[in-house]
């Protein structure tokens, strides 16, 4: 990926980071979802870039790491959908093994 920048791949940081941090909150806050410190990071990490990357293409109408840009709005959706794609997924995971165990 020649010639890429840093800020080319700043959205999608911030969505993981934000998913991290969602799905790791939320597994604290809500001990019967949890899945544990290692399964509610990874799962917030995977949540945070899922949503993030849908919510990005859906309110600017691009996706991925060629999508542009930093400015305050783009921050605060891609901390926004990552945060809370994060906390879904482990939420939604939390559920389901809670239904098989």
């Amino acid at each position: 990926m020649k010639g890429k920048t840093m800020e080319a791949y700043l959205p999608l940081i911030i969505q993981l980071v934000a998913g991290l941090i969602g799905g790791t909150s939320l597994g604290t806050a809500l001990k019967g979802l949890s899945l544990g410190p290692i399964g509610n990071a990874l799962a917030g990490l995977v949540g945070g870039g899922v949503l993030g990357q849908i919510l990005q293409a859906v309110l600017t109408g691009s996706a991925g790491v060629d999508s542009g840009g930093v400015d305050l709005a783009s921050v605060a959706t891609n901390l926004i959908g990552g945060g809370a794609g994060g906390a879904l997924l482990t939420a939604l995971a939390g559920l389901v093994k809670n239904k098989l165990t």
